[in-house]
């Protein structure tokens, strides 16, 4: 502020000073006008590096802002990239696991037709076999009672007479 201060004085000396007449000019006292002046040059290289030095502290800071603001913006790109890649992963994660359960169904289905068609063949062995066995098991029975099988001859008992 002393630079004002300054200024103020010059301009107080300036309207204080005295006119010549007939004329716009005024008449200063020339060794209190260049002290003043000499003050003020001692005054305004410590300001002028004040002011520079805000301004330079004020650009630093505009400079720190922008660059903290890219830093934030990248983080949020990122972050987004990085959700946008995680639902991507969970989406194909889901893709494959709906494949895998399709497949294992399939090959569940396989599994269990050729099971079915394995024990139905087995059965039907075992029922040829029964059938037989239950057809000699009857024939058995009938030579047991006297009867003669189908098709078979019974052989004629023996007459005394001859």
């Amino acid at each position: 502020m002393e630079t004002f201060e300054q200024i103020d004085r010059i301009e107080k000396m300036i309207s204080e000073a005295r006119r010549l007449p007939f004329t716009s000019n005024i008449i200063v006292n020339e060794e209190e006008m260049y002290d003043l002046i000499d003050e003020l040059r001692q005054i305004l290289p410590e300001e002028f590096k004040q002011a520079r030095w805000i301004v330079k502290e004020r650009q630093e800071m505009l400079e720190e802002a922008k660059k903290d603001a890219e830093r934030l913006v990248q983080e949020a790109i990122e972050r987004a990239e990085k959700l946008v890649g995680e639902t991507e992963i969970v989406k194909k994660a889901t893709r494959q696991a709906e494949e895998i359960i399709r497949a294992a169904e399939t090959r569940a289905r396989t599994i269990r037709m050729e099971a079915e068609d394995y024990a139905d063949e087995k059965l039907a062995n075992i029922q040829a076999i029964l059938h037989k066995l239950l057809t000699t098991v009857e024939k058995g029975r009938e030579q047991l009672q006297g009867k003669p099988a189908e098709g078979e001859v019974m052989p004629q008992a023996y007459s005394e007479e001859g």
